[in-house]
């Protein structure tokens, strides 16, 4: 058991729950078993820890490269299952390593838009989404999370803090798309969308 990883697992959740008074909806759509993609918007740098707590299953996280330079504090995040990934390319052995972590059955947390949004507004979705989910044919589980930016807004539950689940994207779907760049791209497109009906979802639940 990675001690260090269900600590902040527990930490996230408790604190989440108690002082910002978040609720989930769809818990139901997560696979029983077997790996797959967890992809959501990116509004904060805390989603990453708040959306792996909420899930029932073990997952990993990408990481920037640069946050592992510091040898103790990247031996932390490491064993709280970050992995280290370059910004402004291709990384091959990031990508390889995702793929891996998918084949042996875990979670994998992704951003389809690639970079966090300032101003809450969807970005355009990057490849590299669907270029993962493509290699590894792995489901895809699209979510929709609110109220991660304005922190000191949502303690108490003043303002919503809201993460909804949808309906899974089958690996057979994923499977079926071309394993080239227009592909990806159509993957990864088509998953934002996906979680844009989500935040129209989640606009008409109380």
């Amino acid at each position: 058991m990675k001690i260090l990883y269900y600590t902040g697992w527990t930490f996230t959740r408790v604190i989440s729950k108690l002082i910002f008074r978040i609720r989930t909806y769809g818990q139901e759509h997560f696979p029983a078993e077997g790996g797959f993609i967890l992809a959501t918007n990116h509004i904060s740098n805390f989603d990453p820890p708040l959306v792996g707590s909420w899930a029932p299953r073990q997952c990993y996280f990408m990481a920037k490269r640069e946050l592992f330079r510091n040898p103790l504090f990247g031996e932390i995040i490491r064993r709280t299952n970050a992995m280290p990934v370059s910004r402004g390319g291709v990384d091959r052995e990031a990508i390889r390593t995702a793929v891996k972590v998918i084949q042996d059955g875990y979670g994998l947390v992704m951003f389809p838009e690639g970079t966090r949004s300032k101003t809450g507004e969807f970005l355009s979705p990057k490849a590299g989404l669907g270029m993962i989910a493509r290699r590894a044919g792995c489901p895809i589980l699209p979510g929709y999370l609110q109220g991660s930016d304005r922190l000191a807004d949502s303690f108490w539950g003043r303002r919503p803090m809201r993460l909804l689940y949808g309906e899974m994207f089958p690996a057979d779907w994923v499977k079926a798309q071309s394993a080239d760049k227009e592909g990806y791209q159509l993957i990864s497109r088509t998953v934002m969308d996906r979680i844009g009906e989500l935040r129209e979802q989640l606009a008409q639940l109380k």
